[in-house]
């Protein structure tokens, strides 16, 4: 069965597309490699010994897209990752937000009412929970306003798509809310390969330990929390990606029990910044270079998982520790360097 994966090159993409391949899927990746590296597919060849179809457009040109979708009219499912994702570029940039995330929804759903399977898997975010009530968070918690453009660009995707899902009733979709995801596949063939300054905690810490960058700066420790600093649920991008290829057979047999379905995906376990910081020196048997600076507009305090749905319902859970992400994100960027 044939699967477009847009974003197919970035971060979660390509992690993706390993686990969709190694599970006997035809994969075809759309990215205008505006957050990615074409070197990618080489990494993802080498894992799954099989080279996935790539088509280079910029989904914001609707032309384009529908020409695509003329070509590939046999795609079983598609599952939607392209989009930009950074908290603080989003609160500057805004337009381009929603020019980027939005748009391309819409043109992306357009085009898959017109196809015989409509089956869609949307990358979306805990950022559409803001500051929780409570936690850990359930999918069932309210939506709040967004602290950023960035999340309301998730919120407004999944309305989107739930309205979209109302009046067509072979189209069936599913959301599947991320918190935030770390480390790298454990061949170290791929990884996440921010271009330019990370904007994830991850990538600048493991960037600041091989000496690419010279101090991480942590953004706040007077936080509400244990050790003053934000708490976060980091699920290992492997976890990730298997969650997805679940979701995607979910649909495909027809198991859903409404044609539109949110999951959270997370550890249900949340970690501070220093506990992170903390990780890596363990796992690097480095000292992390860091300061405390100021907070970071956008920023919510405390969010982590509550995954029994996404346990229960999809049968899936993580396998791996901060430890591991931690240890396989440090492999992944001493490779990368060494190269």
């Amino acid at each position: 069965m044939k699967v477009l994966v847009t974003g197919g090159l970035g971060f979660i993409g390509s992690h993706t597309v390993v686990e969709l391949q190694n599970k006997g899927f035809e994969v075809v990746i759309i990215d205008n490699l505006s957050n990615s590296s074409i070197d990618v597919i080489e990494g993802i060849t080498k894992i799954t010994d099989k080279r996935p179809v790539f088509e280079q457009l910029d989904l914001r040109d609707k032309q384009s897209t529908d020409q695509f979708f003329e070509k590939y009219n046999d795609i079983t499912g598609v599952i939607h990752f392209a989009a930009s994702k950074a908290v603080g570029e989003s609160v500057k940039e805004p337009l381009m937000y929603y020019e980027n995330n939005i748009n391309t929804l819409v043109y992306m759903l357009q085009n898959l009412c017109q196809l015989n399977n409509k089956n869609f898997i949307f990358s979306s975010s805990c950022t559409v929970y803001g500051q929780a009530d409570e936690l850990p968070i359930t999918e069932s918690a309210p939506v709040k306003p967004a602290e950023s453009p960035y999340g309301n660009t998730k919120q407004i995707g999944e309305e989107i798509i739930r309205d979209t899902c109302k009046v067509n009733e072979d189209l069936n979709a599913i959301a599947l809310r991320y918190f935030n995801p770390i480390g790298a596949h454990p061949s170290s063939d791929i990884g996440e390969l921010p271009i330019g300054v990370p904007q994830n905690l991850v990538p600048y810490i493991t960037q600041t330990g091989v000496g690419m960058r010279d101090q991480l700066a942590v953004f706040g420790d007077d936080y509400p929390t244990e050790d003053g600093t934000c708490i976060r649920d980091y699920i290992h991008v492997v976890d990730l990606a298997k969650a997805h290829v679940i979701a995607l057979e979910r649909l495909i047999e027809n198991k859903s029990l409404s044609n539109y379905e949110v999951f959270n995906l997370g550890t249900g376990k949340g970690s501070s910044v220093l506990e992170v910081i903390q990780s890596f020196e363990k796992v690097s048997g480095r000292k992390l270079n860091y300061k405390i600076a100021e907070r970071r507009e956008g920023d919510v305090i405390s969010a982590y998982a509550d995954t029994t749905h996404a346990n229960k319902v999809l049968g899936w859970k993580t396998e791996s520790s901060l430890d591991d992400a931690m240890a396989s994100a440090w492999n992944w960027e001493k490779k990368i360097r060494n190269k």
